[in-house]
């Protein structure tokens, strides 16, 4: 019996039912080559999700989705659990801002996991997908219909960072270019992964000094900001965020213990 390494078994799973043909093996060569085994099965798992990369944008990590867990459930009180096959909801309780949908922005969406992981999880949220690549349009479009999830409720606006949104929003959640240009990077990343979404100016900080620079005016009343980031700047980006006008910064970690997103709280 052929042996097959983890992402070929994934591979074959995940695309073809586990039944080897002309097609997988191509697939394999792929895989060989480097290429991640995301883009060569098509897809990508995030929060119950099934995230499609038609487009080729960033592939979403788990670092991103441990942390977009922690806003489903610190902000929403929805709990997806740990690994739970059935999510649920918790009813949160009642507040002053309760009665209106609560508005929330996905920016640098690229393949619109975020936005589409609150769409699933909060039926009452109006959703903003904000990307600068209008290539990934139609993927973020398709992980809203291929996940079942409520298009009405969906807005995708193609500029750069704020520039095509004139709303305020309760949340906003990003997860920007943050490498410096000179970090060095698997190759299986800089070679298939588009630069754009992965690096940001010699220090990394390019965009983020923008983001937190203006997320106060594009915010509700006790709105909030969560920005993933490099572990290395972390505590230079909470500094960026607090001179944002943030009235309160926290610095989490995420599951490998790195420090990884900034959360401003806004008055």
């Amino acid at each position: 019996m052929e042996r097959y390494t983890h992402e070929e078994r994934q591979l074959l799973e995940e695309k073809y039912a586990h039944i080897p043909c002309a097609a997988f093996e191509a697939d394999r060569k792929r895989l060989a080559a480097g290429e991640p085994v995301a883009y060569v099965i098509g897809t990508q798992p995030f929060l119950g999700l099934s995230i499609h990369l038609n487009s080729r944008p960033l592939i979403p990590r788990p670092e991103t989705e441990g942390w977009v867990e922690d806003v489903l459930y610190d902000r929403f009180m929805v709990s997806v659990g740990q690994g739970a096959p059935t999510r649920m909801r918790i009813t949160s309780a009642p507040s002053e801002t309760s009665s209106r949908p609560p508005r929330v922005l996905d920016l640098c969406a690229g393949s619109g996991a975020i936005g589409c992981a609150i769409l699933k999880y909060v039926p009452d949220a109006e959703v903003w997908f904000a990307e600068i690549d209008p290539a990934h349009e139609t993927t973020i479009q398709k992980n809203i219909r291929e996940n079942g999830l409520d298009a009405s409720r969906a807005h995708i606006v193609i500029g750069d960072l704020f520039e095509s949104l004139d709303e305020r929003f309760d949340v906003i959640l990003t997860n920007p270019p943050y490498i410096p240009e000179g970090r060095t990077l698997p190759e299986s990343v800089t070679a298939y992964e588009p630069s754009t979404a992965l690096f940001a100016g010699t220090d990394g900080l390019g965009i983020i000094a923008r983001i937190a620079a203006s997320a106060a005016e594009h915010l509700r009343p006790s709105g909030e900001l969560w920005l993933e980031c490099d572990s290395v700047h972390a505590e230079e980006v909470g500094r960026l965020v607090a001179l944002g006008g943030a009235s309160h910064v926290d610095i989490r970690n995420d599951l490998y213990g790195r420090p990884r997103v900034v959360v401003g709280y806004y008055a």
